[in-house]
């Protein structure tokens, strides 16, 4: 997906200038309402421990990096130094740069034939992710719905 919305069939985003200068390490970005993306997220420190930041993107700057609320509630977020990647194409990175029996799943991840049907995979897991196990009904609302309730709860 690029910063504008469209969808590369690599799932590649153009390069964009960040507004620091430097990336030291990457950051990894999910839904941090989500319960089955946090446990997702969890599961990825303790088991694949890849050298980078793993945040929900609702506590990230998403302008430094140039990634847009929409881009992030749609999909995960890869950024490094190189720009900005998304869904399985992030997911493919993340498990290159992951433990060493992680990695040949990253770069099988990446081929064309596993991405093209990645990104299908990926759409219906993101559509259908409050109906699986961690999920909760709270995953298949969009953002601003999500921060409507949370406001008229306080």
């Amino acid at each position: 997906m690029f910063v504008d919305g469209s969808v590369h069939a690599s799932g590649r985003r153009h390069p964009r200038r960040m507004t620091q200068t430097s990336l030291v390490t990457p950051v990894f970005l999910y839904d941090g309402d989500c319960a089955f993306c946090s446990s997702c997220a969890r599961f990825i420190e303790r088991w694949l421990h890849p050298p980078l930041t793993i945040e929900p993107w609702q506590f990230a700057d998403l302008a430094q990096w140039g990634v847009t609320p929409q881009a992030a509630e749609d999909a995960v977020q890869w950024i490094d130094e190189q720009g900005v990647l998304a869904g399985p194409v992030a997911i493919a990175k993340l498990l290159r740069a992951s433990r060493w029996y992680w990695r040949p799943l990253g770069v099988a991840l990446a081929t064309p034939p596993a991405l093209w049907l990645a990104w299908p995979a990926y759409r219906w897991v993101s559509q259908n992710r409050h109906r699986l196990p961690g999920g909760t009904a709270a995953c298949s609302l969009p953002q601003a719905q999500r921060d409507r309730l949370r406001a008229a709860e306080r």
